[in-house]
């Protein structure tokens, strides 16, 4: 994570501790969350399903690791697949972000493709586990050399955790995988009573199987505490060895 020299680390850990800003940041979030808040925003002209604090940190993130393919699963709008293409372009790399969704949908497949940063994004169409679209995504990433993961699809526990056992094997050391929505497992079930997915069955529950048994991957506490609004809380994860 990129560190700000003139915000010290030591402020960070005193926001961490303190437990009445995180009830609060946590109550607040409840309560925006029942007016679909991430749903507001848009990046370059395209609905990103974000929050603005994660959307800081994922560029971050990019300008620091500077990878040449970003993988996304999950492209909704595709407002998320335009802010990696941005990043790839402001930082002058002829990369490549692939974008996987079992579902693109018309409209907003010509919308991305229309867009002027079209020329650094791939979409595949297919589950993010599928051995075909793997197999897609292998030969697609052979002529790169440092990627960086996004997992923003389904959130069930078993296809999160299925996604991370395949696409932490694209990421080296010092890069990372973002499991988005982890903060399923904190909030109020009811908002969740027509999804597959809820408290105990989510993409934290998958983070958290997976760590037990992966030691190449750590969370960064850093950009939780450092954000405090985030909806990926624990679903940053760094690459520490090979």
């Amino acid at each position: 994570m990129v560190s700000n020299m003139n915000y010290p680390s030591s402020r960070i850990e005193d926001m961490a501790e303190d437990k009445l800003l995180k009830e609060r940041t946590k109550e607040w979030m409840n309560h925006a969350l029942q007016y679909k808040y991430t749903y507001g925003f848009t990046w370059l002209g395209v609905p990103i399903i974000q929050q603005p604090q994660d959307i800081m940190a994922i560029q971050e993130i990019i300008w620091k690791v500077k990878p040449d393919l970003i993988i996304e699963t999950g492209i909704a709008f595709g407002g998320s697949l335009l802010l990696s293409a941005s990043m790839l372009e402001l930082l002058g790399k002829h990369g490549c972000v692939i974008g996987i969704d079992i579902d693109i949908r018309e409209q907003n497949r010509n919308a991305i493709e229309k867009h002027p940063l079209s020329k650094h994004i791939l979409m595949i169409e297919g589950s993010s586990t599928d051995a075909s679209v793997i197999s897609e995504l292998r030969l697609r990433s052979k002529e790169f050399k440092k990627a960086f993961v996004i997992l923003d699809s389904n959130h069930t526990h078993e296809h999160v955790l299925h996604e991370l056992l395949i696409y932490s094997e694209f990421v080296g050391k010092g890069s990372y995988v973002v499991v988005c929505d982890t903060r399923i497992e904190e909030c109020p079930p009811e908002f969740f009573q027509d999804r597959p997915w809820g408290v105990g069955n989510n993409p934290k529950t998958a983070v958290r199987e997976f760590l037990k048994t992966n030691d190449r991957f750590v969370v960064d506490e850093e950009i939780q505490h450092k954000l405090l609004i985030t909806a990926n809380p624990e679903g940053y994860l760094k690459c520490i060895k090979e």
